[in-house]
């Protein structure tokens, strides 16, 4: 187990619910920022047990602001916590508590989980993540559940939003796909099942080199490549 399973499966802790596999993502995109001073912004309170195990996985070093519409949630906040009582629903609250906060080293949707609130969160927020920051969106598979506004492949859902992410990512190759600020920091996106997680790094203008002594002719090829850009 990683530290984060030995928090919450050992440890004395408030109530946190989670599905089985999110421990191993967290720690995989998480990992690098350990023995760090960061920032974390946690969308979805609820009973506080995650602050908790942020607190413990981050040593202490990490600041963690959080969301939630329950105004009891205030009271899990400490010296190193603070916590705002809105709705994600409400696009001036989301910008408020961005204009209020440090920018951030992760950002972590756990929220209400349905698609306006997914989609707003990420387009209010994901400038506010620092250069080098994570983004993870979780619980998506409410994109596919009625309730939550989600449907097969229906218009509108955070996961066929996110596959437009997929396109601008590659827009440098694309000239029917619009040059945005997302292409030109998001560096990778790993989708798992339930959750989506956004890497952001500086990029610029992606480029091939080549290295060695060619060994056979290959004009087709070379040809086929230059009439596609």
């Amino acid at each position: 187990m990683n530290e984060l399973e030995e928090f919450f499966f050992n440890g004395q802790h408030r109530l946190i619910h989670k599905w089985r596999h999110y421990f191993e993502i967290y720690d995989r995109h998480w990992r690098q920022f350990r023995g760090k001073k960061i920032n974390i912004l946690e969308i979805g309170i609820a009973h506080g047990g995650s602050i908790q195990m942020w607190n413990d996985y981050f040593q202490g070093n990490a600041t963690i602001y959080g969301i939630d519409i329950n105004p009891e949630c205030k009271k899990f906040e400490s010296e190193n916590v603070k916590i705002f009582i809105g709705s994600q629903d409400d696009k001036k609250f989301l910008k408020n508590v961005r204009d209020t906060i440090p920018h951030l080293d992760i950002v972590l949707d756990d929220g209400g989980h349905t698609m306006k609130q997914q989609i707003l969160t990420l387009e209010i927020l994901y400038d506010h993540v620092k250069e080098d920051g994570v983004y993870v969106c979780e619980d998506l598979q409410t994109s596919y559940w009625r309730f939550f506004g989600g449907g097969y492949k229906r218009r509108g859902t955070f996961v066929e939003y996110s596959k437009k992410l997929i396109d601008q990512l590659h827009a440098w190759h694309n000239k029917k796909v619009p040059m945005t600020d997302f292409t030109k920091s998001a560096y990778c996106l790993h989708f798992y099942d339930s959750v989506l997680v956004i890497e952001k790094r500086k990029k610029e203008r992606p480029y091939d080199v080549k290295s060695g002594e060619p060994s056979i002719v290959d004009p087709l090829a070379a040809e086929l490549i230059i009439k596609d850009r």
